[in-house]
């Protein structure tokens, strides 16, 4: 079983408000038709629920936010999905959209439906899910990142590897020269915060990557405008990203 998450930033153009990239998209679903393998994709927000999100100000944090933001974030989030089924239809890949208010009660994830879904993926079905804004209760909601979900997934279903699609490389060591960090074995390096990302950023898909890593999985960060680099991570062959190394804790 392959975790993949496809970033918002890579699907949209976060630089300009419900954009779409839908070439990338299309090159995207291209490479994943070359895996031979059991897969579940997650895919983010972007220039779609992101925007709406911090229109709303909305966030991870469970609580009492605009109801109208609410209902708009998912309305969003729901025209973002169609674009992304859609084009792995239109590349002969079976989709199968799966919303997270179908394995999720409250913040937590329903292990009994996780396991649904993996039994979907093994049809030769693609279930698809992505972040989104849901209900927690007590007329209080929160924002899910497609980055948390990932690690719900994980969890549950110990997959073989989980792929973070970016619109870079990989982590870099330093931003100016972008020297690529191949590989972590445990360690998680420093981040800086992008604070007009209400779900982290890159911030998050560290701290989630590290998470699975410590369940004894690898997590791959790769450039989706390199999309090739996807097949190369699931065939274990030599690739340009980051490897966050299994390493279970002792």
């Amino acid at each position: 079983m392959i975790l993949i998450k496809l970033g918002g930033s890579v699907i949209t153009n976060k630089e300009k408000s419900l954009s779409a990239r839908r070439k990338t998209i299309d090159n995207l679903a291209t490479s994943l038709k070359k895996i031979d393998e059991s897969m579940i994709i997650v895919h983010g927000g972007g220039s779609y629920g992101h925007y709406w999100s911090v229109k709303y100000d909305m966030h991870t944090k469970e609580k009492k936010y605009d109801l109208r933001g609410v209902a708009i974030v998912k309305n969003s989030m729901i025209e973002l999905n169609k674009i992304v089924l859609d084009s792995l239809l239109k590349n002969k890949l079976n989709p199968y959209c799966f919303p997270p208010t179908g394995f999720m009660l409250g913040n937590k994830p329903i292990s009994k439906k996780v396991k649904e879904i993996e039994k979907i993926a093994k049809t030769g079905l693609i279930p698809v899910t992505y972040g989104d804004a849901l209900w927690y209760g007590q007329k209080k909601t929160y924002i899910l990142s497609g980055d948390k979900i990932m690690t719900h997934l994980a969890k549950i279903l110990k997959s073989r590897l989980s792929i973070f699609v970016l619109n870079e490389d990989g982590l870099y060591s330093d931003l100016k020269s972008k020297k690529l960090i191949y590989e972590l074995n445990g360690e998680r390096p420093l981040i800086s915060e992008n604070k007009k990302d209400v779900t982290g950023g890159m911030v998050r898909k560290v701290e989630e990557a590290s998470k699975i890593s410590k369940m004894g999985m690898n997590v791959f960060f790769v450039n989706g405008n390199k999309p090739e680099r996807i097949v190369k991570a699931v065939k274990n062959r030599k690739f340009e990203g980051t490897l966050f190394r299994g390493k279970r804790n002792v």
